[in-house]
């Protein structure tokens, strides 16, 4: 069963969402680079604090709790005692470019929580079989966006079409971690179906994936009514139910999924380069 992460600040959707069966609430505190990086997509760039990483630490006392700093820089050491001491399970270091700049994130840590490193530039996804080696990981993410913008695609998608996803989780997992990638929409919805990309999670042996702001319309920024609330939780159960069906696919239904996604991704980057060249 993949473990389920949303991102929010409040302590209130933390309830809600963890009750409905999301397992890992994910507080971003990351902020440095970010607009510069994402500033021009439609994307949201959070303002979450540590005062946020203790709420939410005090409303889901039984949930896993992942707070992603900002990438490596001079005041790190602070950032790392002020998450754990507010009740962090796990570290996420953002757009690191090499196994030793990992390190020396892992040293700073000493132990303390497990850190899931968040592979997003080209340096990093190249330096995967020493970024595996490093101590202290709990599981490695690949984060879709920033790597698709870092290698110069034009969808972030096309990671999963073009093998790379394959070729960094085969790495991940002969080193022994959980391995982790991008958000899922919910199903039949989105650019790229969710039903599509939960597949691919099921098919590389994923263990856990964020669910979009597609998929929770909203909920993790703002606290909503009831109804979107319910609405949320048969969307979680939705996710549940398809990927307990997923795990009955024959090896030729499992192919036919991935050449249909490869077919879906190719179609939206061609649609792409047309509108870029007109």
């Amino acid at each position: 069963m993949l473990t389920l992460m949303l991102i929010t600040k409040h302590p209130s959707v933390a309830r809600h969402v963890h009750a409905c069966g999301v397992q890992r609430i994910f507080v971003d505190m990351e902020i440095l680079g970010k607009h510069e990086r994402q500033g021009h997509l439609n994307t949201v760039i959070s303002d979450h604090t540590l005062n946020d990483v203790a709420s939410v630490r005090t409303a889901v006392p039984k949930a896993e709790l992942m707070v992603r700093l900002n990438p490596l820089h001079t005041g790190s050491d602070r950032e790392v005692d002020g998450a754990i001491e507010a009740g962090a399970d796990f570290l996420m270091l953002p757009m690191f470019r090499s196994a030793d700049e990992l390190a020396r994130f892992s040293k700073i840590v000493n132990g303390r929580v497990g850190i899931i490193p968040l592979v997003e530039t080209r340096e990093a996804a190249g330096d995967i079989r020493r970024v595996v080696r490093v101590p202290g990981l709990h599981e490695v993410f690949l984060g879709l966006n920033d790597l698709h913008l870092s290698l110069g695609l034009k969808f972030m998608f096309e990671l999963l079409a073009n093998g790379t996803v394959d070729r960094i989780s085969d790495v991940v997992q002969q080193a022994g971690l959980r391995f982790g990638f991008g958000g899922i929409a919910r199903m039949g919805e989105g650019t790229l179906p969710g039903d599509l990309v939960l597949g691919e999670h099921v098919r590389l042996g994923s263990q856990s994936a964020i669910l979009s702001r597609a998929f929770h319309k909203g909920l993790g920024e703002v606290e909503l009514a009831r109804s979107q609330r319910d609405d949320f939780w048969a969307s979680v159960s939705a996710v549940r139910a398809f990927e307990h069906s997923l795990a009955r696919r024959t090896p030729e239904q499992t192919l036919q999924d991935q050449l249909r996604l490869q077919s879906i991704v190719a179609e939206i980057v061609a649609s792409r380069s047309q509108q870029e060249a007109a």
